[in-house]
């Protein structure tokens, strides 16, 4: 069984096909769907996941994206260069089988981002945030399907990013003002919130954070398949939760190497903290492969286009060494 990679959603440059064709040169067995945010608004990660919604639409204010009644140029924008990257996927992904993973954000961290009329977030209004999170499901429902559609052969694996969710949970995401907070959102609706979500797509559903304190309890109670998180914040207090999270069959991606440029150790040393977290928890090696994907800490938008290429290699080689010596 040999362990898998893949990246975690964003890349730098603005050419569609060239970032296809590096995702899919260098994860043969795992690609995703790259997102280049450097192509302005609409193309980050909030942004194209407005592009998303379905019967609400968004445009960009100088705080941020704010609420709109109709489609503008900045949703239409989103869209279009959505499908570009779709088409430069699926021209790469011709006759592919095996998985590939899309990514989109999440209902608490966009509605954490995007500002209702009056420039509040959209958070502070528990209704809205019901219709966005509807929104959202339905627009997701229509791209899995035009991905699978375009990618036959594919195991779609939905990634949604929540790196406020831990802020939302916890009482600590800025008003427009930055002088408070808005307050916690109860946890039952939150897990109920991110379970109707979830459940769009009937394969596996990673949600990302590469925030502090993931609440993996609760992702794993809402209906999350794995949890993508920078491992270096992992702390031995949440051995515990993590733990029944592996034998309850949760799947990690460990994000086990910078996102921005840093000197890259041997591959196997990117994962010597993996394999000691393993031994901590009484977990048997042999299962490192097939509960662990490796992955870089957080999307590579900020990193120049030499390491992003040299980190996507980095961890295929880094699970590979996972898989060959688990001990």
């Amino acid at each position: 069984m040999s362990a898998a990679a893949t990246g975690v959603g964003s890349l730098p440059g603005g050419d569609a096909r060239e970032a296809a064709k590096t995702v899919t040169g260098s994860f043969e067995e795992f690609p995703y769907l790259a997102e280049l945010p450097a192509r302005g608004p609409g193309a980050d990660m909030i942004g194209r996941s407005l592009g998303l919604l379905v019967d609400m639409y968004a445009h960009v204010e100088p705080s941020g994206w704010r609420i709109s009644d109709r489609p503008g140029r900045d949703s239409k924008r989103a869209r279009s260069w959505l499908g570009e990257d779709l088409d430069a996927l699926e021209e790469f992904t011709q006759g592919y089988t095996g998985k590939l993973k899309v990514q989109a954000v999440g209902p608490w961290t966009l509605a954490g981002a995007l500002e209702l009329h009056g420039g509040e977030a959209m958070l502070q209004d528990p209704g809205a945030c019901r219709d966005l999170a509807g929104s959202l499901a339905e627009g997701l429902r229509e791209h899995l399907a035009d991905v699978r559609k375009r990618i036959p052969g594919a195991d779609v694996v939905l990634q949604l990013d929540e790196p406020s969710l831990t802020a939302v949970l916890l009482g600590r995401v800025r008003s427009a003002s930055g002088y408070r907070t808005y307050r916690a959102v109860d946890r039952q609706v939150v897990e109920g919130t991110l379970r109707d979500v979830f459940a769009v797509h009937d394969g596996d559903v990673v949600v990302h954070s590469c925030a502090p304190e993931v609440p993996f309890a609760l992702l794993r109670r809402a209906g999350a398949t794995g949890v993508s998180f920078d491992f270096s914040l992992l702390t031995e207090r949440e051995d515990d939760t993590v733990g029944e999270a592996v034998e309850g069959g949760t799947k990690l991606f460990a994000g086990v190497v910078p996102g921005t440029d840093a000197p890259l150790s041997d591959p196997g040393g990117s994962v010597m903290g993996v394999r000691k977290l393993w031994r901590r928890l009484g977990l048997a090696p042999g299962t490192l492969a097939e509960s662990v994907v490796v992955t870089p800490s957080c999307g590579l938008a900020g990193a120049s286009p030499a390491y992003a290429r040299a980190v996507q290699a980095h961890c295929v080689r880094a699970a590979r060494s996972l898989a060959d010596n688990p001990e």
